[in-house]
């Protein structure tokens, strides 16, 4: 585990939410871990990781709350702040664990998506963690603004947004609004409709509402 608090300009750099993020190559994971007890809650641990050789953040951080051996009769809820949005695959290994601690949960704000292999499998990626019940969201000033009162050694100083925090924040916001709106009605189901659902030629008409409402999630999952 990294030293407890970051540098300031080691967090300005990793987090910031720039369109084109040339250089960061690494994913920075802040957390915060608490344990609810009816209506309160209590911090267990505070702190940030970031990936190692050959490991990415997300699964490092399952490893080091699983020596926890957490009380299954209890409820914990651990958020994270990221600076990328996991990878397919380590979505596949969180949402799996979740499964297998219900009485974990967990929400994810993140500084900017990820996406490789062509754009499609991290959207997926982020839809299977959505259905495993996480949370997802996009960074904004406040989130911004309690990392930098937490998690970074700002000797005092004020947490100042940068040109372009909130615009770039909305619109990653929309872009992950549509990612996560396609899990309801995924555009490849549109395409594998059995033959015998057409079973004559004059029926072909109650089904126009239905193929506009394929073509409509077909051109939001091209525009992503």
């Amino acid at each position: 585990m990294d030293s407890l608090l970051m540098k300031q300009r080691q967090f300005l750099y990793q987090f910031k939410n720039v369109r084109w993020a040339k250089g960061r190559h690494e994913t920075y994971l802040c957390y915060v871990v608490k344990r609810r007890d009816s209506a309160t809650s209590f911090s267990l641990d505070f702190g940030h990781l970031r990936n190692k050789s050959g490991c990415h953040v997300e699964l490092l951080f399952l490893r080091y709350i699983s020596d926890w051996d957490l009380d299954p009769g209890r409820c914990y809820r651990v958020t994270w702040f990221t600076s990328w949005s996991p990878c397919y695959d380590c979505a596949r290994h969180v949402a799996n664990f979740l499964r297998g601690n219900p009485n974990l949960s967990l929400r994810i704000f993140t500084a900017r998506l990820y996406f490789c292999d062509g754009y499609k499998a991290e959207p997926e990626g982020l839809r299977r963690l959505h259905r495993a019940g996480v949370q997802i969201a996009i960074m904004t000033f406040k989130d911004y603004f309690y990392c930098w009162n937490t998690f970074v050694e700002n000797r005092e100083r004020s947490f100042k947004a940068w040109e372009g925090l909130h615009e770039n924040s909305v619109r990653l916001t929309r872009q992950l609004r549509r990612i996560l709106l396609v899990r309801d009605f995924p555009a490849s189901h549109c395409l594998s409709l059995p033959k015998s659902s057409f079973p004559a030629a004059t029926s072909i008409v109650s089904y126009i509402p239905y193929i506009f409402l394929c073509a409509y999630v077909s051109i939001y999952h091209f525009f992503l």
